[in-house]
């Protein structure tokens, strides 16, 4: 693998360093772009545990911080820990009551809210977006690829369903063409990302949650830790090479999408803590408080994101993301509330920093979006954040189950449902 890598960084090596600084200075100079990985099935702890110099030095040049999935635990959002579950929760930036993926069989993905791609070619609709995955449902279920649901979203380039291809990667008990697997999706990405740099893509890699599945906790699911961490190298190797050579300005996100079973380590889809623990690695250094002080979460990666991109997410989308940008200045965290007797509506939040500023608070007492209509958001009143408090008389309609609250303020918008309580 290796040897792969160095011949690439010698062949174009020798081509960067033979321009002078003028012929690097191109139409790409300083273009922004991302591309997210997702290496499945590592919890915080067994990522502690393994040997992986690649993500320890992206993240010493950039940043790191443990992180979670599984949403609220026992509230409205508890999210099953799930791959594709988990997935979907970072592409959309939101949780499973809203995205509607209860597991990997897909079921009725509720389309209504939008891939990270789809924003990202509504805002930039001649602009590259790729995906490098062996599991082929990543494309044709989740981002959903050519269905009227999803406007019927492209990938300009895609590089998977290698799990099908049985003649090529025979298929054996112990599951070891998913290492196969692994290696040729990194190589394909690795090579693409080089040769034509996609504004936005997706890594999936997937080796290494088949181990802990077979051999939970032990030297062989390290060591396929480890492997993935070599493949990621390959990948950001290829990153910084591009970089050298147009100018462009990368960003790369790595995260996993669940943990695992606090016993042996072989399973996950429960709300244990070593379940929900994950992790976020980027390749940027972070300047925001909240990424500084609290455990970030997989729905924190869309916003990031369309932060660093510059997408234009619509209002009403914005209304409903379950994620804080990790790329810009954080008001607020941790919104919640309480319904009293159906009568008192009393919301508290975390402040990110010390300054006095007013928030807007709004209600709507309809879930409209997930049918693809709008909610009627009306203003409740206003609220100097650094009370971190705030209490008013409500008028649920009978028979509303929830309540949906968004707390704007000058930096962000953010988003919880209240459960409503009958006298």
């Amino acid at each position: 693998m290796r040897f792969f890598l160095y011949a690439v960084i010698i062949l174009i090596g020798c081509s960067v360093n033979g321009q002078d600084k003028a012929s690097k200075k191109t139409s790409t100079e300083g273009v922004k772009k991302v591309v997210f990985v997702i290496i499945d099935g590592i919890s915080t702890d067994l990522f502690y545990k393994s040997n992986t110099p690649f993500i320890d030095t992206m993240s010493k040049e950039g940043a790191f911080s443990e992180a979670y999935v599984g949403g609220e635990k026992g509230k409205y959002s508890e999210t099953p820990t799930i791959s594709a579950v988990g997935y979907n929760s970072l592409l959309t930036g939101t949780w499973v009551n809203k995205h509607n993926v209860y597991g990997n069989s897909i079921v009725n993905p509720n389309y209504n809210y939008p891939s990270i791609f789809r924003v990202f070619k509504d805002t930039y609709p001649d602009k590259k977006i790729a995906i490098y995955s062996s599991w082929l449902d990543n494309r044709t279920k989740l981002v959903g690829e050519g269905l009227k649901e999803t406007s019927a979203i492209k990938m300009d380039y895609s590089f998977d369903g290698l799990e099908l291809n049985e003649e090529k990667f025979p298929h054996d008990k112990l599951k070891k063409y998913l290492k196969r697997i692994d290696a040729e999706v990194a190589r394909e990405a690795a090579n693409h990302i080089f040769e034509t740099g996609p504004d936005l893509s997706w890594i999936y890699l997937e080796h290494s949650d088949d181990m802990g599945h077979i051999f939970g906790e032990s030297p062989t699911y390290f060591n396929a830790v480890s492997f993935e961490d070599s493949l990621l190298g390959l990948i950001w190797d290829a990153v910084k090479l591009r970089e050298q050579k147009t100018g462009e300005d990368w960003l790369i996100i790595v995260t996993t999408d669940h943990g695992r079973m606090p016993t042996d380590g072989k399973h996950h889809g429960q709300q244990s803590y070593r379940e929900r623990s994950t992790w976020i690695a980027l390749s940027k250094p972070i300047d925001n408080t909240y990424f500084k002080n609290n455990k970030v979460a997989i729905v924190d990666i869309f916003p990031t994101i369309c932060d660093y991109l510059s997408i234009t997410v619509p209002e009403e989308t914005s209304l409903e993301l379950d994620g804080i940008s990790l790329m810009k200045k954080v008001d607020v965290s941790k919104l919640e509330g309480v319904c009293i007797h159906n009568e008192f509506l009393h919301l508290q939040w975390l402040t990110e920093h010390k300054g006095n500023e007013i928030g807007k608070v709004y209600i709507s007492y309809t879930d409209n979006y997930k049918k693809g209509e709008k909610d009627n958001f009306t203003l409740l009143g206003e609220v100097d954040i650094q009370k971190k408090e705030f209490t008013t008389k409500i008028k649920p309609p009978t028979g509303t189950k929830y309540i949906k609250i968004v707390l704007k303020t000058k930096n962000q918008t953010i988003n919880t449902w209240v459960k409503v309580t009958p006298k």
